[in-house]
């Protein structure tokens, strides 16, 4: 779910900033961290083995499959005000616990995103999907587009929500963002309610912050040739840690991507505003696949003429 390291940051934005609690009666939508709705009773459960992990997912309701992809830390709990929305409009629905996230355990090698999605694509096989979309947030975004890249026949749709495909997409002024505190929280508990190994989630963090501080490296030629899977870069235009002009310059570089920016909310979208994330989503989702490559779409609020953020 974050980006750069939150156990790290959360320490040094403590150090930098006192909220009083009067303040905290007027805080923005896009500063809040609502608790996400549980998950719907699981129809399917199980385990894969891959690499030296085992990664776990659960499947809900039957259609054409959708594959969810959450962030950095965090785990598939996170997806509970999305699976309701996309059972409604006729999906089967796989969620699919990270590498050493969640449920799934770490294995021994070191994290990289493209191991990542190579255990989504082996999650895929164990359950004889021939392609599936995919909508992640953020690391999970990643590994979506890296799907579209590596693995293109097995993509129809990617909705990918802040994610950065270089490390040019940082933004350092994320590490003093006011809702560090709350997501670190949050995150450390999930994980100790859900994982094998409760106690061990700043290992986790710091394997996720090593491979944050040097992963995505894709250059604009990687990204250009990216075809057959229909994508959407998306992003809330309140977004802490991704930088605005690398989400142009991805929705520019990809042939045919639809850029979408959600208004009133950041990073945490899904959570934040669930029924503006969720329209967005399937209205992306349900509309046409692998569409020949045309410019991207600009959404409401982009300014035209602003320079990328390209290696």
């Amino acid at each position: 779910m974050h980006r750069i390291g939150l156990a790290f940051l959360a320490a040094v934005l403590l150090t930098l900033t006192v909220w009083p609690a009067a303040a905290l009666a007027d805080t923005p939508a896009w500063q809040t961290l609502p608790p996400p709705a549980p998950l719907p009773p699981f129809e399917l459960e199980g385990r894969v083995a891959h690499d030296g992990a085992r990664i776990w997912f659960a499947t809900f309701g039957a259609g054409p499959p959708v594959i969810l992809l959450h962030g950095g830390d965090a785990s598939s709990d996170y997806w509970g005000d999305q699976v309701p929305a996309l059972l409604a409009d006729g999906r089967r629905v796989v969620v699919i616990d990270s590498r050493g996230h969640g449920r799934s355990t770490l294995g021994t090698q070191r994290l990289r995103y493209e191991l990542m999605e190579s255990d989504v694509i082996a999650v895929m096989d164990a359950l004889s999907l021939d392609h599936a979309d995919v909508v992640g947030w953020s690391d999970g975004a990643i590994v979506g587009l890296i799907m579209a890249m590596k693995h293109p026949q097995r993509v129809t749709h990617v909705f990918a929500f802040g994610a950065n495909m270089d490390l040019h997409g940082f933004n350092p002024l994320g590490a003093v963002s006011p809702i560090l505190p709350k997501v670190e929280a949050a995150l450390a508990a999930n994980y100790a309610h859900l994982s094998e190994t409760p106690n061990n989630y700043a290992a986790l963090s710091r394997a996720v912050l090593a491979m944050q501080m040097h992963e995505p490296n894709y250059s604009p030629q990687d990204l250009a040739a990216i075809k057959g899977p229909a994508v959407a870069i998306v992003d809330g235009a309140h977004e802490e840690f991704i930088l605005r002009q690398h989400t142009e310059y991805l929705a520019r570089a990809i042939p045919g991507a639809k850029l979408i920016i959600l208004p009133d909310v950041s990073h945490f979208a899904p959570i934040q505003a669930p029924d503006v994330f969720n329209a967005a989503m399937i209205g992306f989702l349900d509309g046409p696949s692998g569409a020949a490559p045309a410019p991207p779409a600009v959404a409401a609020g982009q300014r035209s003429g602003e320079a990328g953020s390209g290696p």
